[in-house]
């Protein structure tokens, strides 16, 4: 596996040009507040899996649309005061699976919601949430050209908002501190986690993005990569004079345009040789992150990036800004 794209050095300086929509945060207001207009009746439903030392709730909420999405809670067992709580995202194509998939951030004393991502889950871990309206079960992908011909029906419209709405979810949990919220994930779920940290910049706290995906769309399409991005590169090479169109739409759902209007305290991952998510998209979206900062770069990784390292990075992260807080 090669090193394709800048040298470490070149990252490290490389600040793209932005081109946010004019209207970008008016879209994203109007997005949220029109998903608002549905009640979020969180529902929190104990379940047994045989653990001693976590609780474990199958939750359901309304996001985007007032539309029905799945997720898992879980919190250290025997806790009795509130407790700061991260908010996960999953990578493309996989679905909330178990409880049992999700032990680390209770184990390690924090609270945990884990959103579903409608239409997926058959790929790598089951999902449960269908992509209403358009009454796609979870399916495998692509989800990426799904509507891309406008930011009104675009499928991840539906998904940023279902993820703000996880977050306002998490704030409803049992014994939870909804004034120590985090927003996490890999791939996919980091690219997520990017957006939501800009579109709820005053209740987001800490931001942990790994190896993340949805970020500076031209310069991936730029480069050799493989699926996901390939997907729009695919669809470019049918719809030939769609091109313009197609990025317009992006624009609207681009980390680089999220990333500078966070607040959050942010930990990122890249690996040097990931040709699912170049590193150059990762570096280019890190350099607008205004807020407190920290990257942890694996040099000879593709997109699995850190692993079971990163996760060890990712729980520092937290004892050292929450554990005095467990």
């Amino acid at each position: 596996m090669p090193f394709f794209d800048m040298p470490l050095h070149e990252l490290t300086a490389y600040k793209p040009d932005l081109h946010t929509p004019d209207d970008f945060d008016t879209f994203w207001a109007e997005t949220l507040t029109e998903a608002r207009q549905f009640p979020l009746n969180p529902i929190f439903e104990r379940v047994d899996v045989g653990l001693t030392q976590v609780e474990a709730y199958d939750i359901t909420f309304n996001g985007f649309g007032g539309q029905p999405i799945k997720g898992w809670y879980l919190r250290p067992a025997n806790v009795d005061h509130p407790l700061p709580c991260v908010v996960e995202y999953i990578g493309y194509g996989g679905g909330r699976g178990y409880p049992l998939d999700w032990l680390h951030f209770a184990s390690a004393g924090y609270a945990h919601l884990v959103m579903d991502t409608r239409g997926q889950g058959s790929t790598w871990r089951k999902g449960d949430t269908p992509d209403i309206p358009n009454g796609a079960n979870p399916a495998l992908p692509g989800f990426m050209t799904q509507g891309v011909l406008s930011p009104h029906t675009y499928y991840y419209r539906r998904v940023f908002t279902d993820a703000v709405r996880a977050v306002e979810a998490a704030q409803h949990a049992p014994l939870v501190n909804a004034d120590h919220l985090a927003v996490t994930g890999g791939s996919q779920g980091g690219g997520i986690s990017i957006a939501v940290s800009g579109l709820l910049p005053d209740t987001i706290e800490l931001v942990m993005p790994s190896v993340p995906f949805l970020c500076h769309f031209r310069r991936a399409l730029e480069l050799f990569i493989e699926p996901p991005y390939s997907e729009i590169l695919h669809y470019l090479r049918i719809q030939r004079d769609k091109a313009e169109q197609v990025f317009q739409t992006l624009a609207y759902f681009d980390g680089l345009h999220f990333a500078p209007r966070a607040k959050a305290k942010a930990l990122y991952s890249v690996g040097l040789m990931d040709m699912v998510c170049p590193p150059s998209c990762v570096y280019g979206t890190y350099n607008h992150v205004t807020a407190p900062k920290e990257m942890r770069v694996y040099t000879y990784n593709g997109h699995e990036g850190g692993e079971t390292v990163h996760l060890m990075e990712i729980l520092a992260f937290l004892e050292h800004h929450w554990g005095h807080l467990r």
